[in-house]
Parts: structure tokens; sequence; C-alpha cells
């Protein structure tokens, strides 16, 4: 057992039943620092760790993990993933920012297969994770994980309502949480919109307690975060733009020759032509009479699925809500009734279906004696996303 480790009685105890436990797949590098990681996210049962242990290294023989130094990321995520290794934070853990709002994974998905890019996300985290070791290696156990900043600046959830998007995402939560725990020492989200509150309240429902936990959000505010940012990572490992002095020689202060920024993939680089402009084919049109109201009612048959609404006014406003009627027969206010400005921009939301029962989106017009209103929308419930279904458990 590592001596510098710091351990109660009973954790160490874990520790040793784990290591017998696992002896039969232990490999070179699996060291008490690695065991660890599992027990923790099993909360130091020995028996539910050697679970995820032994699933996680089934998993990576299924994706041939160990092989991915060999496969060649696709030219466009090289292009147009955003991610970047920004420095290392003051115990010498690598830093890494991703401008989230660069992700354009509708354009994504239309050039590379889901497979190419969860297998891409493999190897980035894998090549984070040879970074943390040799950190380690030079500067101690503080420097084994990885302190991460997602930029939400102009973040939009719109693209995430369409379902293979937002099937990736929770796919790679997943993934994350099922092979790579404990890497995460702490994870900035900054400038985080009022609607990004609708997109973390869906993902963390697939993440355990111990990476939520290391989760901290700000709003846009520029002095607050940029505070706390220097509080761990010294100015000359953060760019400019996060309150750091790195930039480019050309000037840039985001640092994108070091850190990706993503960016709208062209239309012409999509491969299934046809399809690009499938997202937008999926709305609805209708006029809602003065005086009156729309209201689409959907069945939620598994508890977890997501009712999700997309929609747009041609003009004026609208009064919007979510209801949910009860097997019993009693009905629940999801989402209160207000009045929407839904001109210029598209508004969008996500609420999960605790309770089976029907759901009742209701466009309410009836305050208007004048006008009638002529909306788009697209208003759906998709089931949950499961393990098979996000093909991690199959090859």
């Amino acid at each position: 057992m590592t001596p510098s480790l710091q351990l109660a009685d009973d954790q160490r105890f874990a520790l040793m039943k784990f290591r017998r436990s696992v002896q039969d797949v232990i490999q070179p590098g699996h060291d008490d620092q690695f065991l660890l990681r599992w027990l923790r996210a099993r909360k130091w049962d020995p028996t539910e760790a050697e679970k995820m242990l032994r699933n996680s290294l089934d998993w990576r023989k299924r994706w041939e993990v160990d092989k991915l130094s060999n496969w060649e990321i696709p030219p466009m995520l090289v292009n147009y993933l955003p991610h970047g290794l920004s420095g290392y934070d003051k115990d010498g853990a690598p830093v890494i920012i991703v401008p989230f709002a660069g992700l354009d994974l509708y354009g994504i998905l239309h050039v590379v297969s889901k497979r190419e890019m969860i297998k891409t996300t493999v190897k980035l985290l894998e090549n984070y994770l040879r970074i943390c070791r040799e950190q380690s290696e030079k500067h101690g156990r503080d420097a084994s994980q990885c302190t991460v900043i997602f930029d939400m600046e102009n973040f939009n959830l719109r693209q995430y309502m369409w379902r293979p998007a937002g099937e990736v995402v929770i796919t790679l939560i997943q993934m994350y949480e099922a092979n790579y725990p404990e890497i995460l020492k702490v994870c900035y989200i900054i400038n985080a919109p009022k609607v990004f509150a609708f997109a973390f309240s869906i993902a963390k429902k697939f993440m355990n307690e111990y990476t939520i936990s290391k989760i901290q959000i700000y709003k846009a505010d520029p002095p607050k975060w940029k505070a706390a940012l220097r509080q761990v990572i010294p100015e000359d490992q953060l760019p400019v733009h996060f309150g750091g002095t790195l930039k480019d020689p050309d000037g840039n202060t985001r640092l994108a020759s070091k850190i990706c920024q993503g960016g709208k993939i062209p239309k012409s680089m999509y491969v299934n032509k046809n399809d690009k402009d499938k997202g937008e084919n999926e709305f609805t049109t209708a006029v809602i009479k003065k005086s009156d109201k729309l209201k689409i009612e959907l069945q939620s048959t598994e508890i977890g699925s997501l009712l999700s609404w997309d929609f747009r006014l041609e003009d004026h406003d609208i009064k919007f809500g979510v209801f949910r009627k009860n097997n019993d027969g009693t009905q629940t206010e999801i989402s209160p009734m207000k009045k929407i400005n839904a001109q210029k921009h598209h508004e969008v939301g996500i609420v999960t279906c605790e309770v089976l029962g029907t759901y009742t989106v209701v466009f309410d017009n009836s305050y208007s004696f004048l006008r009638n209103k002529k909306i788009q929308y697209l208003v759906q419930i998709v089931p949950p996303t499961t393990l098979d279904e996000a093909g991690l458990t199959k090859a």
C-alpha cells in the first residue's frame, strides 16, 4: 500500500479487500491510487467497486481503448471540437478549457457517426489522463486530476432539443461516469445563462454525487468567476480572456492556438445533404385563434422521460404552460402559465417526467380578443436513454 495514503481504518480495510478481489485483472499501473478512484466512486463498497471496475475493463476491451493511440481522430473533429490544455493549476494538475458554446453538435453528427464522436472523446480523455499521470509523478497526488473550465458564453440549448444531439450528450456523460471515476478535481462552469439551468437539471440526473459536488456554476459575472479561477490557477497558465496573461502572438486573448474554439460546421461538409434541415422540418405550424387555446397532450409511459418544447411566434406574444394529469386524476402544474414573447428567438425548455401520466402543453391566446397567433412548435417526449441504447455495452 502506498505509504503516503491517509486512510481511515475502514477505508484501508476496504482497499485491501478490493485489491484481493480484482487481483486477477490488475494491470501494470493499477496502483492504490487507481483502485481508490473506484472505491470512492462506490462509497467505499468493495463489492460495488469491483463490479464497476470489471464492467469498465470489459468496456475498454470492446471499444479497444488501449489501441486508440493508433486511431486518427477525424479531421473535422480536430478542427471543430472545442477543447484544449491551457496550462496547469497551482498543484500541477492540467487545466482544460472547453468553449462549450462553440460545439455545433448538430453539424458534427451530420459529418461523423455517433461512434466516431464517442471514440474521439475517449481518446481525448485517455490523453488527458496520461498528462495527469505524468504530472502526478512530478508534483504528487494533487496533480493527478483535471481542473476543467466550461465556458457557456452564448450557449444555445436549442440544438440539444434535436434528439440525436441530446442522446449523444447523455451517452458521453454516462460513459464518463461509468469508466472515468474521480479524475475530476474541480469543474468551473462560467457564463451560465438562465436557460442553462434547464440543461443542467437534466444532465445531473446522469451524474454521480461525487461529480456534482465538484462543479461550481457562475453566471455571466466575469469579476467573480475570474477571481475564483485565479485562486487555483496561476495567471501565466490562463488565457487573458479568463483572467490570466496568456495570449496568442496575434493577440487572440482566448489562446485559440492551443484551445480549439469550435464553430459552426459548414453545411457543405454534411455527408447526408437531404437530412441537413431535418430539425426544422419536424416543426408544426398552427394558428391559435383569438380567445382560444391550443392544448397538446402527450403520454409519459417511462419514468425519467424528457418532455421538451421549442416554439416561435410569427408576431406578438402567447401564454405558455405545462401541466400533468396524474393517473389518479389530480392535476399538477409543471411549468406555470406565463406570457412569452418569442418572436425573435425560439423559446426552449426541458422537464423530466418524474411521474407517469398525461402531460399537457398549453398555448393560451384566450386573453387576446383581436389577434390570431401563428406559431411554429416542436413538442415531444423522449424515453430515457439507457446504456444499451447509447451503444456503451456493445462494440
